[in-house]
């Protein structure tokens, strides 16, 4: 006992960190990384987020410095990640990180112009970057020997990041770009390639993963463009170098529960927008009304149900009324299921034009529904990358299904016993419930959601047995209509397109309820449509699966074939794509995407 009694104490007391990496390299079976990441991130009890794209990854993940280390050697056992630069950090554990709701998530890499990263800047270690800063304007430097060259210093951050923390030099031209994101950047480029031609241009950015894309992107441009330095592993490596902040003031934002860190130079460069008093903290995460942009607001200015417009909106805009805050949740959190709480990516109302004169900006309402043992939360951390890029016309509002499952534990081979194991599974409460939109007929109803032990290995083809449970599904939806809507369209992922395409079926029972202008239906399948006839169901539909050679692993590509049959020829649209079991977000799937949903915008809308 009184082992045990200690081992708990040692549990309790080791220290807990955060782990940041990237690497860009081609992905060959981008399904067989996401279920790596998914399988070991499970077993390690990490949170955070996984991006992953067919160029690379992009990884911040917290837990039990013990376990990241684990993930660090697990990692290294793949030779797509050699040299892979691995920031671990000890800090204090989590109590309610907003950031790493969501496990995995696959994404896009960030910038929408991808250049070769083969061709990106040369690295500078800390110090080397330093000592360049340190001798300009002499001759001393050997890095960049050429005096016939300025040398341009390039922020390559968001502008909620530069408020906080820069490089301050003497005699180096800063520019910091006062973009929103970080996809705006190769505009800014272009717009400013004449700043840039013929200078020494050192870059920098959080932690390195950002200046690789923008490097390459700028030496792409050709003669003029050919010497550009980047400080490898970013302010993150070199405030670890240079603890005193360097050249570097204020604070360094990261994208975790610890929002930013600091040197020991304890002066704030960050101000209130509302003030203009000394404030860095952007722990409570508002956000400018408009671009939903991070902003400083400090303590004794925010108040509750208070809206906030952000630097560059005040500056491009002619007439701005404020509106309450809370005509534009941005909620996060998901409630009970049963009591019919949607997630939504973007604002629930319309939003006054940033111009003066009376147009507005309407954006389309779409209903998400998530796939088989999934919830809404997941789900909507899987398409923020799809989110982000719809978010000019688009609007995505996710709910969990209404059949909850039980916990699955697969019996390992060392275990001496069932109930061994049982013993020893995680407890329900520390895990996202899952749920389904149609279930097997076995299932047991709304009690069956303990752990239970798996009747057998895996079925890839268990989506098949799912056919139970419409009629609760279709009277969760309708009272969901009700109170959150209306909306424009429908969108189901895997076993959600199955039942966004029964929806689509019993379209002319629903009239008056619930009712759609369009569909669209990503790696789908059919359940329950055995008489439905070839073009019989006249519905304007965008089917999104896995080509031939799609490596979609759960959804075969005949199944949504079949079911982009069933709807009318000359009202839908059809985009196959090689990326497995996800919603493609690259172009040219994402311009197919936005020409498929500009159909239904209204003439006043603004794209």
């Amino acid at each position: 006992m009184a082992n045990q009694e200690a081992k708990k104490q040692e549990e309790e007391e080791e220290e807990y960190g955060v782990l940041l990496y990237y690497k860009y390299t081609t992905i060959p079976d981008l399904q067989q990384l996401f279920n790596f990441y998914e399988s070991i991130c499970n077993t390690l009890s990490l949170l955070g987020r996984v991006r992953l794209s067919p160029n690379g990854v992009n990884v911040t993940v917290g837990g039990k410095l013990s376990a990241l280390e684990e993930h660090i050697a697990a990692v290294k056992l793949n030779s797509l990640f050699d040299g892979t630069d691995f920031k671990l950090a000890s800090c204090h554990e989590p109590s309610n990180d907003r950031v790493a709701k969501e496990l995995v998530t696959l994404s896009s890499c960030p910038l929408q112009k991808s250049p070769e990263i083969s061709n990106a800047g040369k690295h500078l270690s800390a110090v080397e970057f330093h000592s360049v800063l340190h001798n300009i304007g002499n001759s001393q430097d050997k890095l960049i020997p050429s005096s016939n060259n300025g040398i341009v210093l390039m922020d390559a951050r968001n502008l909620y990041e530069t408020r906080i923390g820069k490089f301050y030099t003497p005699n180096v031209e800063t520019l910091d770009p006062e973009i929103r994101q970080y996809s705006d950047l190769p505009s800014w480029i272009d717009n400013n390639s004449e700043k840039l031609r013929g200078n020494n241009i050192l870059m920098y950015c959080t932690g390195g993963i950002r200046c690789e894309m923008a490097s390459a992107y700028i030496r792409s441009k050709g003669a003029g463009f050919e010497k550009v330095f980047q400080l490898y592993g970013g302010i993150q490596r070199y405030l670890e170098q240079f603890p005193d902040g360097g050249f570097f003031r204020g604070k360094n934002f990261v994208f975790d529960h610890r929002v930013s860190v600091g040197s020991s130079d304890s002066r704030i460069l960050g101000t209130c927008l509302l003030c203009n008093s000394p404030f860095d903290d952007y722990s409570s995460r508002s956000r400018c009304t408009y671009c939903r942009m991070l902003v400083l607001v400090c303590d004794n200015c925010r108040e509750k149900d208070s809206s906030y417009v952000c630097e560059l909106c005040r500056k491009n805009s002619q007439c701005i009324q404020l509106t309450s805050a809370t005509d534009f949740d941005n909620s996060v959190e998901i409630s009970e299921v049963a009591e019919l709480e949607a997630v939504s990516t973007s604002d629930r109302v319309a939003v006054p034009a940033l111009v003066s004169g009376p147009r507005t900006l309407r954006k389309l309402r779409i209903l998400c529904l998530h796939g088989f043992r999934q919830n809404a939360s997941g789900f909507k951390g899987r398409t923020a990358s799809l989110a982000k890029k719809l978010k000019s016309i688009a609007e995505l509002v996710f709910v969990d299904a209404p059949h909850e499952l039980p916990f699955i534990y697969q019996i390992r081979q060392n275990c001496d016993s069932a109930s061994e194991l049982e013993n020893n599974h995680p407890l329900s409460e520390s895990c996202n419930k899952k749920f389904s939109w149609l279930v097997a007929p076995d299932h047991k109803g709304e009690n069956d959601s303990d752990w239970k032990i798996a009747d057998s290995p895996f079925d890839p083809l268990q989506y098949q047995k799912q056919t139970e449970g419409f009629d609760k599904s279709i009277a969760y939806l309708k009272a969901l209509y009700s109170k959150a809507g209306p909306f424009d369209g429908i969108l189901g992922f895997s076993q959600g397109a199955a039942m966004a395409a029964l929806v689509c079926l019993h379209q002319q029972k629903l009239i008056g309820e619930m009712e759609f202008r369009f569909a669209i239906l990503c790696s789908g399948f059919a359940v329950n449509m055995n008489n439905c006839q070839q073009g019989s169901i006249n519905v304007p539909s965008l089917h999104i699966f896995g080509s031939d050679k799609g490596k979609d692993r759960q959804i075969a590509n005949e199944a949504s074939r079949h079911l982009a049959s069933v709807f009318e020829n000359g009202c839908s649209v059809v985009i196959e794509h090689d990326f497995g079991h996800i919603i493609p977000t690259r172009p040219p799937y994402i311009d197919q995407i936005k020409d498929f949903l500009k159909r239904f915008l209204c003439s006043e809308c603004k794209i």
